[in-house]
């Protein structure tokens, strides 16, 4: 059955750079690049991968020419909307021929899946680390949703509406997200959202919206849950979240994290 990938906060740099001078964020996505080519045989139905936002660190063209030399390499189309280290301008010129890229304005777009459709949502304001979903945003999902009627929908956006428990995150996450959520609450069919920002895998419930953070490919957010410290990353194994519409024994959208990398393995349970 259908389904994607989704990888996040993938935050590369000028090659040979390290992000923060201790992240090989180049490094992490090659592994996580890897991994996705390496499963696809073992996954079923997987159409794309979806990357939500933080593609470079500084939004420069030559951080964008270095993604899209590693993502050259990955075996599945892939499409993305802009995190807070993004810049519009030269994310849109460096992926200008992708089919998914707006000629102008928010990165925003749209993808039908079959079962359902996921709706990218540019959050990015421009020179701040909280996003904002503005009234062209609000707009484009008005127009998207009314287009999908009763299909379930997937909201994939950089900044998360739910709290992590990370404060010095939660201050930066989706600003104003009432008037999203107030509509994914009135959808007639099963409605979630995926997100990025947080660098780690958490999962909560808003109302009847299903909300999901998904780990970056590279370094992590310290899970530090006290107020007023400023946020600390780790070198944590990354990961990527795969989403597969399953039919039986109910329909619906199932994820499952997996770690980067090779491991030992598979071998059977019987001795």
């Amino acid at each position: 059955m259908p389904g994607f990938i989704q990888i996040t906060d993938t935050h590369i740099v000028a090659p040979g750079a390290l992000a923060y001078g201790r992240s090989d964020t180049a490094e992490a996505l090659r592994r996580a690049v890897a991994t996705i080519n390496a499963k696809l045989s073992v996954l079923d139905g997987i159409d794309c991968v979806i990357v939500t936002g933080d593609l470079t660190d500084h939004g420069t063209p030559e951080e964008y020419a270095h993604f899209a030399a590693i993502m050259a390499e990955l075996e599945l189309p892939w499409q993305a909307v802009p995190g807070n280290h993004d810049r519009r301008d030269a994310m849109r010129a460096a992926f200008a021929p992708a089919p998914w890229m707006p000629e102008d304005g928010p990165i925003h777009w749209v993808r039908d899946f079959g079962p359902f459709s996921v709706i990218g949502l540019d959050t990015l304001l421009e020179g701040a680390h909280h996003g904002e979903l503005s009234l062209e945003g609000v707009g484009f999902l008005d127009a998207a949703l009314a287009a999908i009627g009763a299909q379930p929908v997937v909201i994939a956006s950089h900044h998360p509406w739910m709290h992590s428990g990370i404060p010095a995150m939660d201050a930066d996450n989706l600003h104003g997200g009432g008037a999203l959520m107030s509509r994914l609450e009135a959808h007639p069919a099963p409605a979630r959202m995926i997100s990025g920002h947080v660098h780690r895998a958490v999962t909560g419930q808003i109302g009847r919206v299903t909300c999901q953070i998904s780990p970056a490919t590279c370094h992590a957010v310290l899970t530090d849950h006290r107020v007023g410290h400023d946020p600390q990353l780790t070198i944590e194994p990354g990961g990527i979240t795969v989403f597969r519409w399953s039919t039986a024994p109910q329909p619906g959208l199932l994820s499952d994290t997996i770690p980067t990398g090779s491991f030992s393995g598979p071998w059977p349970f019987a001795e």
